[in-house]
């Protein structure tokens, strides 16, 4: 039970970064049970492992923007060093840098929040189709509903005039 909860917090790990789901290093260095420095010297070790599109920095602005969308990480406020994030696979390809037990063990977890992150996106369009059909639906109804309502109003064509008449 314990380590049901702790697989489900993984998903709160997992930013959007230029339209790429993303982990941070000291979220994955905590996760790891490693410092954030160890973990960027054994990435820095193999960089041919890492191409930019399992792994980059972050810029300044973004940066920010990751203090402003989790306040947990307000240390970073004060770090000189920009943060680096990995994407799916390279988190993945962590897992062939760090060899330890535990940081295979949270490998598999964490690909498995990746994939349950995904699907609930999946879900998330699923309802969102579903939710704009029914908007459809009901906006039909209502226009029914209105021309009815205006089909039994009264029309008045015999009416007088209110107002002031002016002299000709």
């Amino acid at each position: 039970m314990k380590n049901t909860t702790a697989v489900r917090s993984f998903e709160n790990l997992i930013f959007e970064f230029r339209g790429i789901k993303v982990m941070i290093d000291t979220d994955l260095a905590a996760l790891y049970e490693t410092e954030t420095k160890k973990l960027k010297q054994q990435v820095k070790r193999n960089m041919n492992r890492f191409p930019e599109d399992f792994m980059f920095e972050l810029t300044k602005e973004e940066k920010e923007q990751l203090i402003a969308l989790s306040p947990r990480l307000e240390n970073l406020k004060y770090s000189p060093v920009n943060p680096i994030v990995f994407t799916e696979q390279g988190v993945s390809m962590l897992s062939s840098v760090l060899t330890t037990p535990r940081a295979v063990q949270i490998n598999i977890e964490v690909m498995r929040s990746f994939a349950r992150y995904r699907a609930i996106l999946l879900e998330n369009g699923e309802l969102k189709k579903e939710i704009k059909s029914l908007d459809n639906k009901l906006n039909q109804a209502f226009q029914h509903l209105l021309t009815k309502i205006d089909a039994l109003t009264p029309k008045y064509t015999d009416r007088k005039k209110i107002g002031f008449k002016k002299d000709k």
